[in-house]
């Protein structure tokens, strides 16, 4: 029943907890998007450069062994590095993804704490 009576003292304080945590969600939010942008913009560049790179290699490659006996195997070996180079690219991939944090990480462990210190009032007030 205590806490019942403590709850308009308390709410001052609470507000100002929700508050906070509004803050982090912001902070977070604002995180992630410029590190998406900034992750988007150097993918978008890369992939671009690495396009028109590769585009230009096979069709080096492709010019030099025209008139050779080679000209399938030189087309087969360029498919057989592309799919080495695709598998690679989707293990790094995934090796990424596990080691980046969750989305709103910080409220989450902030709100864990909370938790466990307002189990620990609520305890001690009956």
């Amino acid at each position: 029943m205590r806490v019942l009576w403590m709850l308009p003292k308390a709410a001052p304080v609470l507000m100002r907890h929700v508050a906070a945590y509004i803050d982090l969600i912001a902070y977070d939010l604002a995180q992630w998007r410029r590190d998406f942008a900034i992750e988007l913009l150097a993918s978008v560049i890369a992939a671009v450069a690495v396009f028109f790179t590769l585009l230009l290699i096979c069709a080096a490659v492709i010019a030099v062994t025209w008139d050779t006996p080679h000209r399938v195997a030189a087309i087969v070996w360029m498919a057989a590095i592309f799919l080495a180079v695709a598998v690679l690219a989707l293990l790094y991939r995934s090796k990424i993804g596990k080691q980046q944090g969750p989305l709103l990480a910080s409220l989450r462990r902030e709100w864990q704490e909370d938790a466990l210190i307002l189990e620990r009032i609520l305890s001690d007030e009956e």
